[in-house]
């Protein structure tokens, strides 16, 4: 199944600790090229997300963006009654016994250990939240890549179509080419009252049909639009079998272009480029 590499997909989780929202969005590009913005707190989870995409995926430039909302009854820092109670009870007796002694200021006793809590969520939790919502995500992008694949493959499969019929106009038109060129050639020499020996003549129309026989590059033009037919029903990535293929597509296009003799193959030939430049432009996208 063809894949394109240019998709979207968003998802979102929403807990009693708050919420995560991940987007991802993959466009062309010869090779897997991630990018990742994430929060502080969960950068450490880009491993995990790599290693995700290479499994998944083999080509395109893919964008991961991450956000972390935490709920408002979740989030900051909060003093704990007790435990600075318990310190004020402690420092009063230090006085009692020490009168002297230095009072500590707030940030000292925010320092002491349990004085501060933190209201937020578990950071393993969230941390496992966000990797099943990636893989949930990455899931979305594959489907959104297979589906846009297949819209690729029916355009390209038109311009295959259309590429065998210009290659069986061709095949048609070979006869009455030759035979032109015979009559070509004979009017030429009556007009100039030139008498030619039989065999140099037939030698000359022998040479004339060598330059214009395009049968081998028929022949290779129906060969790659078969390929690209296989491929097209491959499994796994294609894109660059196929890139390479349409160079080959091109080139027996340019050959036959350089060969005709008549405008109708030469029409045929430019629809030949016009048919492969398209082809070309689609598989651009392909993984």
């Amino acid at each position: 199944m063809v894949h394109s590499m240019t998709a979207f997909a968003r998802q979102e989780h929403v807990a009693a600790w708050g919420s995560l929202q991940l987007e991802l969005r993959s466009v062309n590009q010869r090779y897997l090229e991630p990018h990742f913005r994430l929060p502080e707190g969960l950068r450490d989870l880009e491993p995990g997300f790599r290693e995700a995409l290479r499994s998944r995926l083999a080509r395109g430039k893919v964008e991961c963006s991450l956000r972390f909302e935490p709920a408002g009854d979740a989030a900051g820092l909060a003093v704990s009654r007790e435990r600075l109670a318990e310190l004020a009870r402690a420092l009063g007796e230090v006085r009692q016994e020490v009168h002297d002694a230095p009072l500590p200021d707030a940030l000292a006793l925010l320092d002491y250990p349990g004085v501060l809590e933190n209201r937020g969520p578990d950071p393993e939790t969230v941390k496992a939240e966000a990797l099943a919502l990636f893989r949930a995500t990455l899931d979305d992008l594959v489907t959104g890549r297979a589906r846009e694949g297949d819209k690729l493959a029916a355009l390209i499969r038109e311009r295959l179509a259309g590429i065998e019929a210009q290659v069986a106009e061709v095949r048609r038109l070979m006869p009455q080419i030759l035979e032109r060129q015979r009559a070509q050639l004979l009017e030429r020499l009556e007009a100039v009252k030139a008498e030619l020996d039989p065999q140099r003549l037939e030698a000359e129309l022998a040479l004339l049909a060598q330059k214009a026989d395009v049968d081998e590059e028929l022949d290779r033009l129906a060969t790659h639009v078969g390929e690209v037919e296989r491929q097209l029903g491959q499994k796994g990535p294609v894109g660059r079998r196929l890139d390479f293929l349409m160079q080959e597509l091109n080139r027996e296009a340019n050959t036959l272009s350089s060969k005709s003799v008549v405008a109708s193959t030469t029409r045929c030939a430019v629809e030949l480029k016009v048919l492969i430049e398209q082809m070309r432009e689609q598989v651009q996208n392909i993984e």
